[in-house]
């Protein structure tokens, strides 16, 4: 896959006000490992391929257990590997991601909604939309994994 365009070099202003959403996310108080699973997932829906192996790195780093995240895309069916609020965290997650089929619903975010305060709650809504924001990005420009030696 080639890049179709270097867009952090075309937009490098327009990059950074988004570097700066992802900034405040990771300042806002949830789980580092939460936020990173909520981008592996969002960039799974989405075919992000450099956002898939960007969060993956982080997460192994950060010393997640592989076995946990290649189940990520399964997450219902691995109870045992992810609490009940990772779960609906990443339900919400994949109903903002597909909110033209999902129309975000009561159900999801009654349940989003007993896990985590209003705070938070917004919180992860602007991590999944600000994931979302890279994701087009990089898919639309054909942003691929980072190469390796």
């Amino acid at each position: 896959m080639t890049q179709r365009l270097d867009y952090r070099k075309v937009i490098p202003d327009a990059m950074k006000a988004l570097d700066s959403v992802r900034q405040y996310v990771a300042n806002s108080g949830l789980p580092l490992e939460l936020i990173d699973l909520i981008y592996l997932r969002v960039s799974q829906i989405n075919g992000c391929a450099y956002c898939v192996d960007l969060h993956t790195r982080d997460l192994l780093k950060n010393g997640m257990k592989i076995e946990k995240i290649v189940l990520v895309p399964v997450y219902w069916e691995a109870e045992s590997f992810f609490t009940e609020k990772e779960r609906a965290a990443l339900a919400w997650a994949e109903s903002l991601t597909l909110i033209s089929e999902t129309k975000a619903p009561d159900d999801v975010f009654a349940e989003v909604s007993k896990h985590f305060s209003e705070k938070e709650l917004a919180d992860l809504t602007v991590a999944i939309a600000i994931m979302n924001s890279f994701n087009r990005i990089a898919v639309g420009f054909r942003r691929g994994p980072a190469p390796r030696s």
